[in-house]
Order: structure tokens, then C-alpha cells, then sequence
């Protein structure tokens, strides 16, 4: 069985996000997946498969755990798909619902539904764990707390206990700041679902896309994750749905042993 690993949200390999994408004939067991994603023991592991109904599953895992919601190995599946000579927009059965992906100026932009945050008192602990005191703190429909900070500054300079972080109860956690050069900057942990620090994470995108498009007064968004790698993200707020737009570039193919 053939697999590719594709950096998503980049044009130059080696940034962005790294996801490995298995495009499977039929029906699988999922504790195999679940395996294979951990021996790729990448952020994400995506398997898609033909359906019925024309449309395709797709299926995302963690190196521990299978998740809702995707991004960056949804486009990454797109985007193999589309080295593959199959012909988009890409319609994705998903436990998030339907998903599409479409080709425009040269992007990839993925259709997610889109995830408003609700404020919400801090959970005990947030800031030790963080080590920076929230300026606000909501919970977005992905189960992710989304963690306002003063500045651009401090979501580069985090150093959260990961081990600790791990208690709080959320799939993930998103700190941002309105950014210097972009509209917007983050970054994503989520240690208790196996990935300590994400790259760069198209989900939380639609709980960060109606957060900030509210505050700027904004349909039209840019954003940066700012972790090592780093990632860019156009993002266009359509009330009910985020649109995401974005890079990326396969860096390697293999055969899995099964």
C-alpha cells in the first residue's frame, strides 16, 4: 500500500505541517489505522477511501487518538488526490459533517465548518501551565480553549509545560494575539491527544477565524502559526463555514507493509 507524507500550509518542504495520507480501496480495521498512525508518529495520519455515494471518507489519527477535525491533513489529502490525477472538488464524508476542497488561484481551500468560541472562566491551572496570564479564555465547538494573550511576542516566546498541560480538559489548546504582519498569530498544543505542539493546524482555524473576524470587523483574514516550522493560512469567515486557503508539497512516498 503506497503512502505519502505532504507538509501542508507550506510551498517549500520541510515547513508547514507533515501529514501522512493512505488512500485505501475498501473498508479497514480501525486498530490498524490507529497503529499505522502511530508508527508514522506524525500530528496526523489521513485515510480516504471511495464511497457509494461518490463522495470519499476521511478519517484522521493521531499517533493516540482518532479526531473529529483536520485541517492541514485534509488539504494534504487533497492534494495527493490531485497528484493522483483525480479530479476535484474533493467532497469528504466526515465525522465533522461534509467537507469539500476546491482548487482556486493556485490554492487549495479547504470548505470546515465554522467553530465560534464562547467565553468561558479560565480552568484552574491555565495560567500556571501556559505561564502567561489569558487576557481571555472561550471554548471553541472543536473542544479546543482558545487563549487570547497581549501580543504577538508572547505566543512566539510560550514555554508551556506540556506534561502538566495534559489535565487541562480540552482536545487542544489555541493562544493567540492579533499579529504584527498578519491579522493574526497562534499556536496549538494538545498534548493530552498526542501531539505536544501541532505545526500548524487548519481546525483551529474555525474557531479563530470568528473570533478575530468579530474583533477586526473582517470576512477577510491572514494568519501565521507560529511554531518552529511555521505555517500561512488565508482564511474567509462565511458565517456558518471558514474557508482556509493553503500550500502544499509532497516530500515523500513509500509502501507500506500490511
Amino acid at each position: 500500500m503506497e503512502y505519502r507524507v505532504v507538509d501542508a500550509f507550506t510551498d517549500r518542504p520541510f515547513n508547514g505541517n507533515p501529514a501522512a495520507v493512505l488512500v485505501v480501496d475498501g473498508p479497514y480495521d480501525e486498530a490498524w489505522a490507529q497503529r499505522v498512525a502511530a508508527e508514522f508518529n506524525l500530528s496526523e495520519t489521513a485515510f480516504t477511501r471511495p464511497l457509494a455515494d461518490g463522495t470519499r471518507e476521511l478519517r484522521w489519527f493521531t499517533p493516540e487518538v482518532e479526531v473529529d477535525l483536520c485541517g492541514h491533513a485534509t488539504l494534504a489529502t487533497a492534494h495527493v488526490l490531485t497528484e493522483l490525477g483525480v479530479e476535484g472538488p474533493y467532497r469528504f464524508s466526515s465525522r465533522s459533517g461534509p467537507l469539500t476542497v476546491t482548487a482556486e488561484d493556485g490554492r487549495l481551500w479547504l470548505d470546515f465548518p465554522s467553530r465560534p468560541a464562547e467565553k468561558i472562566d479560565a480552568p484552574e491551572g491555565l495560567a500556571e501551565h501556559l505561564g502567561v496570564e489569558p487576557l481571555w479564555v472561550g471554548r471553541g465547538g472543536t473542544d479546543d480553549l482558545l487563549v487570547e494573550v497581549a501580543d504577538e511576542a508572547i505566543v512566539r516566546g510560550l514555554a508551556p509545560n506540556l506534561y502538566s498541560l495534559r489535565d487541562i480538559p480540552a482536545r487542544g489548546i489555541i493562544v493567540t494575539a492579533h499579529g504584527d504582519r498578519y491579522d493574526m498569530v497562534s499556536r496549538f498544543f494538545a498534548p493530552g491527544s498526542g501531539v505536544p505542539e501541532d505545526p500548524v493546524t487548519g481546525s483551529a482555524h474555525t474557531v479563530l477565524a470568528p473570533f478575530w473576524g468579530e474583533r477586526l470587523g473582517r470576512t477577510e483574514l491572514t494568519a501565521h502559526q507560529a511554531s518552529a516550522r511555521g505555517g500561512d493560512l488565508l482564511l474567509r469567515w462565511r458565517g456558518e463555514r471558514v474557508h482556509i486557503g493553503g500550500h502544499a508539497v509532497s516530500v515523500a512516498t513509500g509502501d507500506l507493509k500490511v
